[in-house]
C-alpha cells in the first residue's frame, strides 16, 4: 500500500541578515542536537569508502530503531541547503528537507524551512504529523529564534549551563589554575574569557576549541590568545590534539594527543584518496578542557552538513545528463570545481570584470585545460555530461588562516620551551611547507676561548645564546639546536628572521663594548623543510637546511648573507627600500660546498657612522 507523502512549510522572520545566521543554521551537527534530534551513529563498515558522499546512519526515537541512506548536502552559500534520506527500517520510508535564507528588503532574513515525508507503514501516518509537523516546528523555530539573538549580540559560542558537567573539585581547580596562569604573565582579562568559556561553553564548543577564531571573536591578538592555550595545556588546565585535515574536503581523518601519533599516509573515505601529511595544511592544532578539570563527551547529530566544510561554496548532485543553474555570490580569488569521481578539475579566477554567465560541464573526457576569470555574482550552469551520478563540488582554494597549524606553532620558541619532548615517531618524515631557517656562529670563538679563559669565554658562549633566544622569539621564531657555539633557528617569514639576527648582533655588539667583542656571522634561507625526530627533539633536515648552513659560512662576522629567496621576499624588499643608506646590501655569487650551482646572494652589512 502506498501512503500519501506529507508536506511541511514554515516561515520565521528573523533580524538578522542571512550571512550572520548561515554559519549558525548550516552547522546542522549542533542545531540537531540544539533541537532535540538523538545522536547518530554511522554504520559503515570501517574503511569502506563512501559513494558519493552517502552515508548510512542509524538513530533510535522512543526507543524504535530507525535507519537511513543520507544523500549528501545540497547547498549554495549562503542562500539554501537540501538533504535527502530514504529509511531501510522505522517508519519512515523517506524524508527530504530544504532550509531557504531569503534577505528582505528592510534588513533581516526571512527563513523558509520545508519537509516532504513519506511514511512506510500505519505507524508513519501518526508519527510524522506528530514528530515533524508538532514537535519538530516548534522545536525548530525556538532554536532558529535563539540562533537570532546570537547573531544580534555576536555570541559565536553556544552555551548551555544545565549540560557542564565538571570533575570533582573540576571548578576549584579551573580557579586555581585561572590565578596560575596570571602568575605565569598572561593577561588577566584573557584568562577571565578563557576560563569563562570553560565554565560555561556546552561540550561542542571546548572539544575544538581553536585560538586562532576565538582571538577573532574577542577581538584579541592571536599570538597572545595562541600563547594563552599552550601556558594553560602546560598548565593542567586544557589539552591539545592534533588533528589531521583530508587536503581536499578539509575534514578530520585523525587525531592523536602527540605528535607521535600523527601517521604520515592517511586516508580519507569521502574523497577516496590516501594523502601525505604535512605540516603546513593537513596538521592543525586544537584544544579542550583537561579531564580533571571538565571531562566532555561530544556525540554526532549530523555528520555532511554544509558547515562541516565551510570552504565549499556550492554542492550539488546530479546524475547523468542532467543540467542545474546556480546563482553565487562570491569572493575574489581562486575556486575550483570538481567532482568527487572525476579526476581533476576546473580553476578560476574570481575578480571584477570576469565573466558573468558560464556553462561548466562534467564529462568522462576530463576537465578542460587553463584558468577561467569569473566576476563576483556569475551564474553558472552545472551539466553532467559523464555516464555517471556527480557530486559537484565548487570550492574556494584559499586555506583559513584561522587554524593553528603544525608548522607554526613547532616553529614558535615558547611552544619548544613548553613541549620540548614533543616530536614525530623516530620513522616519521613530515613536510612542514617553506620556512625560513638562520643559522649563526660565533667568529673567531676559538681566539676568545685563548685569550679570557675557558671559563669567561663560556660564560660569555652562554650569554650570547640567551641574547639570540630572546631576538628569536620576539619575531616568533624558534630556536631548534645549538651545535657547539652554533645556533640554527626557523621562522614562518624571512622578515622575521632577517630582524631577528640584526637585533641580536646589535645586541652582542652593545654588550661587549670594552671587552673581547662577540661578532656573530649569520646566513638566511627560504623554502621547503621536512620535520623529523632527532635526538628526541623535533629538527627539521632538507635541501634548505643544508643551503642555509653553509650560506652561513659565506659571512664574515657582523654581516648577514642571504639567498634571493629571502632577498626577493616582498616584504624584505619592502623594508630595504625604507632603510635608505643605513643598511649597505653587495651581491654576489658563490659555489656552495657540496652544491654544484652557482648560487646568486646578497651580504647586508650596516652602516656604521
Amino acid at each position: 500500500m502506498r501512503y500519501p507523502e506529507f508536506h511541511y512549510q514554515w516561515a520565521w522572520e528573523l533580524q538578522s541578515s542571512r550571512e550572520a545566521l548561515w554559519p549558525l543554521i548550516s552547522d546542522t551537527n549542533h542545531f540537531n542536537r540544539d533541537a532535540g534530534i538523538p545522536e547518530v551513529h554511522d554504520v559503515r563498515t570501517p574503511g569502506e569508502d563512501l559513494d558519493n558522499a552517502r552515508r548510512h546512519l542509524r538513530f533510535s526515537v522512543f526507543g524504535v530503531p530507525v535507519e537511513w541512506e543520507e544523500e549528501p548536502f545540497e547547498w549554495v552559500r549562503p542562500s539554501r541547503f537540501t538533504v535527502m534520506r530514504r529509511y531501510m527500517a522505522g517508519p519512515i520510508a523517506s524524508m527530504r528537507s530544504c532550509a531557504e535564507l531569503i534577505p528582505q528588503p528592510g534588513g533581516g532574513t526571512r527563513l523558509v524551512y520545508q519537509v516532504w515525508a513519506l511514511p512506510r507503514n500505519p505507524l508513519g501516518m501518526l508519527a510524522i504529523p506528530l514528530q515533524i509537523g508538532l514537535l519538530s516546528r516548534r522545536n525548530f523555530g525556538a532554536t532558529f529564534q535563539r540562533y537570532d539573538r546570537m547573531a544580534r549580540m555576536g555570541q559565536a559560542v553556544r552555551q548551555h549551563p544545565a549540560e557542564v558537567h565538571f570533575a570533582p573539585g573540576g571548578r576549584m581547580r579551573l580557579a586555581e589554575l585561572g590565578k596560575a596562569l596570571v602568575a605565569k604573565g598572561q593577561p588577566a582579562a584573557l584568562v577571565d574569557r578563557l576560563t569563562g568559556l570553560l565554565e560555561h561553553g556546552d561540550d561542542m564548543a571546548v572539544a575544538h576549541m581553536r585560538p586562532y577564531v576565538l582571538a577573532d571573536g574577542w577581538g584579541e591578538p592571536r599570538r597572545a590568545v595562541l600563547e594563552l592555550f599552550l601556558w594553560a595545556t602546560r598548565l593542567g588546565l586544557v589539552d591539545f590534539q592534533w588533528e589531521l585535515l583530508c587536503p581536499l574536503c578539509r575534514g578530520v581523518k585523525q587525531s592523536g594527543q602527540s605528535l607521535r601519533d600523527v601517521q604520515p599516509q592517511v586516508h580519507c573515505e569521502v574523497c577516496r584518496i590516501d594523502f601525505t601529511v604535512n605540516f603546513d595544511r593537513s596538521v592543525e592544532l586544537t584544544f579542550q578542557p583537561n579531564s580533571a578539570v571538565r571531562p566532555i563527551d561530544v556525540g554526532e547529530y549530523c555528520i555532511g552538513g554544509p558547515q562541516v566544510t565551510p570552504h565549499i561554496v556550492a554542492q550539488q548532485l546530479l546524475p547523468p545528463a542532467v543540467e542545474r543553474t546556480l546563482a553565487l555570490p562570491l569572493e575574489p580569488g581562486r575556486y575550483r570545481l570538481r567532482t568527487l569521481a572525476l579526476r581533476g578539475g576546473q580553476l578560476f579566477t574570481v575578480e571584477p570584470g570576469g565573466v558573468a554567465e558560464m556553462t561548466l560541464c562534467a564529462s568522462d573526457d576530463g576537465w578542460p585545460e587553463g584558468e577561467t576569470r569569473l566576476n563576483m555574482a556569475p551564474v553558472l550552469r552545472l551539466r553532467n555530461e559523464s555516464t555517471h551520478e556527480q557530486l559537484f563540488v565548487f570550492e574556494h582554494m584559499a586555506w583559513s588562516d584561522q587554524a593553528v597549524t603544525a608548522a607554526e606553532v613547532t616553529s614558535l620558541q615558547l611552544f619548544r620551551d613548553l613541549f620540548a619532548n614533543e616530536a614525530l615517531r623516530p620513522d616519521a618524515q613530515i613536510s612542514v611547507g617553506s620556512l625560513t631557517v638562520l643559522f649563526t656562529d660565533l667568529r673567531d670563538s676559538t681566539r676568545l676561548y685563548r685569550q679570557i679563559g675557558d671559563a669567561v669565554a663560556f660564560g660569555h658562549v652562554m650569554s650570547h645564546f640567551d641574547v639570540l633566544r630572546e631576538a628569536i622569539a620576539a619575531e616568533d621564531g624558534a630556536l631548534v639546536k645549538t651545535i657547539g657555539d652554533a645556533v640554527m633557528a626557523v621562522f614562518r617569514r624571512p622578515m622575521a628572521a632577517l630582524q631577528a639576527i640584526l637585533k641580536a648582533q646589535q645586541t652582542l655588539a652593545a654588550h661587549s663594548a670594552g671587552t673581547s667583542s662577540l661578532v656573530l656571522k649569520a646566513g638566511i634561507h627560504h623554502g621547503p623543510c621536512i620535520a623529523v625526530t632527532l635526538n628526541d627533539r623535533l629538527d627539521y633536515f632538507g635541501s634548505t637546511v643544508n643551503i642555509a648552513a653553509r650560506v652561513q659560512n659565506l659571512s664574515v662576522g657582523g654581516d648577514v648573507v642571504m639567498t634571493s629567496a629571502v632577498h626577493d621576499d616582498p616584504e624584505v624588499q619592502q623594508w630595504l627600500s625604507a632603510q635608505g643608506r643605513t643598511i649597505l646590501s653587495e651581491p654576489f655569487e658563490a659555489t656552495l660546498k657540496g652544491l654544484e650551482d652557482q648560487f646568486h646572494l646578497w651580504r647586508l652589512n650596516p652602516v656604521t657612522r
